[in-house]
């Protein structure tokens, strides 16, 4: 028998269960324990019902050599929504590996905060670094900003999937298996160390407190850099 139909209808009832309303979130559960007792269902059927099948690829255009912050801020938002990210140095793009909607969702939103960082350091260096340093003290002053401010973010991002995780429990080895297989394609990936950095504190403190001001729940947007691989 086939019951797409019933599995549909709980699934949109166990989102209602979700809902601030109490009466219309106890209404909805109660429905849909009903639903799946007389149907002979359980939780695991409705969750293997929507089981990815593959991983996504997303590309995003960067630079053939990635500074020390941008490394950070991509394997943070790699992490806080479950995917992966392989920089090519020859092409100077950043490849994002994930399942479904989580690999659109990181990679805009890296996009969006390696555009907004950017911006804040142009401010930040207009205002507080004078012109008349020399060159190696004015990139240290920049170099020092982007890692305080990624430092927050990073953290931001690990307290929000900590709150709010990205994939259910059961799922979480299915898309580890899909997105390895994914890289596996790729072919071999070499793993990049970063060395201990030298940075100046005021400018490192000021970024921290920056990037504590960034939003991170930008979704899907509107990225003109981004494209999806094959498509």
């Amino acid at each position: 028998m086939d019951n797409s139909p019933v599995i549909e209808k709980i699934k949109k009832l166990l989102a209602l269960a979700n809902s601030s309303n109490e009466h219309e979130a106890a209404l909805a559960a109660g429905h849909a324990q009903r639903l799946l007792s007389e149907h002979n269902l359980a939780m695991a059927d409705i969750e293997a019902s929507h089981r990815p099948d593959k991983a996504d690829k997303v590309e995003t255009v960067v630079s053939k050599s990635l500074p020390k912050w941008l490394r950070h801020l991509s394997a943070g938002v790699s992490t806080a929504f479950d995917c992966q990210a392989i920089h090519h140095p020859a092409t100077g793009k950043l490849t994002f590996i994930g399942v479904g909607a989580d690999v659109q969702i990181a990679a805009y939103t890296f996009s969006y905060l390696d555009l907004t960082l950017r911006k804040l350091c142009g401010g930040y260096m207009k205002q507080h670094v004078s012109g008349t340093l020399a060159n190696r003290h004015r990139e240290l002053m920049r170099h020092s900003y982007y890692l305080g401010a990624v430092s927050t973010i990073t953290g931001r991002l690990r307290e929000q999937k900590v709150q709010t995780p990205i994939t259910t429990g059961a799922l979480v080895p299915v898309k580890e298996g899909l997105i390895r297989q994914a890289m596996s394609e790729i072919g071999q990936v070499r793993t990049m160390h970063s060395r201990r950095s030298y940075v100046n504190s005021d400018a490192y403190s000021r970024g921290q407190t920056d990037g504590g001001q960034v939003g991170i729940h930008q979704g899907i947007g509107g990225a003109s850099s981004l494209r999806r691989i094959g498509s």
